[in-house]
């Protein structure tokens, strides 16, 4: 990323005295709006990672997985999801594995110890042993099994790249990104699965396409509605306790979606009428330059641009304050600094044309 071009976004202070700077990039795309709004480096392909799970699932159910395997709501978030591995998102997979007449043991996704702090520390003392649907990504991989069955596709490749179900998502993902297969980066998830890298920008576009479908063809904007209202409706299922995506969805109560991914990258679609400047959808892309392994930027970075553009009200973001600008604490619990946008950040986003 030598050629990148960040911007310093978020700042950490200790007194008055700045001591450390997350550099990144932002795109903000409007439904109807040729010009996408770039704040540092949005022409350089970055991995989506997770962010990429809604169009991910687009492409199985623009093509009837939903009616195939009468999919509820709640079990199409949790195809979109980076759950956190508590036993209700178990207990969701469970029934939904069952009813779409495949095992958990067909998952290639790994396994990893729950994100949910409780869970995690119950099942370590109760000698639980992991599996994989405690994974993050297992409603992914348990959408792209039901994918696969659908059309008649092997179970055991399903995550090549030359295997139909991701020659399918791949074309879904291209046509939402607006950017040709063969110039897609590929590269693999910490899941196994296929991850892709486009321009912020173009990514930016797409969650603007899958919050107001209006021009696409009938199946996929039925889908793109489908899985926004999934979401929408059931944020519980999308993360889980404590995790930012679950919070600012429970806030919003329906005007944005949104999807975190690993390594800093954030996708927020905002849904038509939700803005107070603009009426149409918007697409909202961002990327923290280090990976934020900590996630304490990128949430700062969302919820800047939220409160600039109107979607989130005071009261609102009075909700989300412990993901917002906030004090650093010691290990005596005293305040002795604050993370924050920066300077250059605010006036970025207060230069912005609506």
């Amino acid at each position: 990323m030598d050629d990148c071009k960040h911007f310093p976004l978020i700042e950490t202070t200790r007194g008055n005295t700045v001591e450390s700077i997350h550099y990144g990039s932002v795109a903000i795309a409007f439904n109807g709006r040729k010009k996408v709004i770039s704040i540092g480096d949005s022409k350089h392909p970055f991995f989506l990672r997770s962010s990429a799970k809604p169009f991910q699932a687009l492409a199985f159910i623009e093509r009837g997985g939903g009616n195939q395997f009468s999919l509820s709501p709640r079990e199409i978030a949790i195809i979109c999801a980076s759950h956190s591995g508590t036993d209700s998102h178990v207990d969701v997979l469970s029934h939904l594995q069952k009813k779409i007449g495949i095992t958990e043991d067909m998952l290639q996704c790994g396994v990893h110890p729950p994100f949910h702090e409780k869970t995690a520390l119950r099942m370590l003392k109760n000698d639980e042993p992991l599996h994989p649907n405690r994974h993050t990504c297992s409603g992914k991989h348990t959408g792209m099994l039901a994918f696969a069955k659908m059309i008649g596709a092997p179970f055991e490749t399903y995550l090549e790249n030359t295997h139909p179900v991701q020659k399918h998502i791949l074309n879904t993902f291209s046509e939402m990104c607006e950017v040709p297969v063969d110039s897609i980066h590929l590269g693999m998830d910490g899941c196994s699965a296929p991850v892709f890298a486009v321009p912020l920008a173009n990514a930016a576009t797409a969650f603007v396409k899958l919050c107001q479908p209006v021009d696409l063809p009938p199946e996929r904007a039925n889908a793109c509605r489908t899985i926004t209202t999934a979401m929408a409706a059931y944020p519980d299922m999308v993360a889980g306790p404590d995790r930012f995506d679950t919070a600012v969805m429970k806030t919003a109560k329906g005007k944005i979606i949104t999807k975190i991914g690993a390594e800093g990258y954030q996708g927020i679609g905002v849904m038509p009428g939700a803005c107070r400047y603009f009426k149409g959808s918007i697409g909202i892309t961002s990327k923290i330059s280090d990976g934020d392994l900590d996630l304490r930027a990128g949430s700062v970075v969302s919820l800047a641009i939220l409160e600039r553009l109107k979607v989130l009200s005071e009261q609102d973001l009075a909700k989300l304050k412990e993901y917002y600008i906030r004090p650093i604490k010691n290990w005596r619990g005293i305040n002795i600094g604050e993370i924050r946008p920066t300077a250059e950040f605010l006036q970025a986003l207060d230069d912005i044309s609506l």
